[in-house]
């Protein structure tokens, strides 16, 4: 089950869920309040959590959740509070620690950028939403906690991946990746490497279960 990131959406995963689906793998994205077909509303990571939870309860069996910068964030959360309904975690594009002052900051910036610019339309808006909702929000207690299989990958110019040495030491990943010549957005620029790790994690699922400590 694909999260999309930030003025993003579901359609953006179109080509890892078709292939999965070639290879007879049930596969599906989800729209994140703000986003999609879901742009008339206003994000919060509730409503993110929420949009998880009716996605995964209609599902036909405990799925990994795979979450790309905002849907990675967005798929721990939820994880960290229903472990027991999901098979596990690949998350890209989100090995930062959410500082109050950096994403106060960056909420300020976008604020004023969009009623400079006019811009809005479920895109820009949504920005100043996002920052307002998860500045409270810390991944580290919920990484160290969970006790699914969990894979990390990132790009290596990804601006996202300052804590990335934190994520590493705060559990036991099943599996980490560095791609190479690839920035934030890995499943854009290297869609099909992207695809093959997720295909990988999923392979490996079988013999994981109950095998993954949630600390190193």
């Amino acid at each position: 089950m694909f999260i999309h990131g930030t003025r993003s959406s579901a359609s953006v995963w179109d080509r890892q869920v078709a292939a999965l689906g070639r290879r007879g793998i049930v596969a599906s994205a989800v729209d994140l309040p703000g986003h999609g077909e879901r742009s008339d509303e206003t994000f919060s990571l509730d409503g993110a959590i929420a949009a998880i939870r009716d996605a995964v309860a209609a599902s036909p069996a405990p799925p990994v959740l795979v979450g790309h910068s905002l849907g990675g964030y967005a798929a721990l959360a939820y994880a960290g509070g229903h472990e027991d309904r999901i098979a596990g975690l690949v998350l890209s594009g989100c090995a930062t620690q959410l500082r109050p002052w950096v994403m106060a900051t960056y909420r300020h910036a976008s604020h004023h950028i969009t009623r400079a610019l006019r811009l809005g339309g479920g895109t820009w808006n949504v920005v100043t939403d996002m920052l307002t909702s998860m500045a409270a929000y810390s991944p580290l207690p919920d990484l160290r906690r969970l006790t699914v299989p969990m894979w990390l990958v990132s790009g290596r110019w990804d601006v996202l991946r300052f804590d990335e040495r934190r994520y590493l030491a705060a559990r036991t990943w099943v599996g980490h990746q560095v791609f190479a010549r690839a920035g934030h957005d890995i499943h854009v620029e290297m869609p099909g490497r992207y695809t093959r790790f997720v295909m990988e994690a999923l392979a490996a699922l079988p013999s994981l279960r109950g095998a993954v400590p949630a600390t190193a």
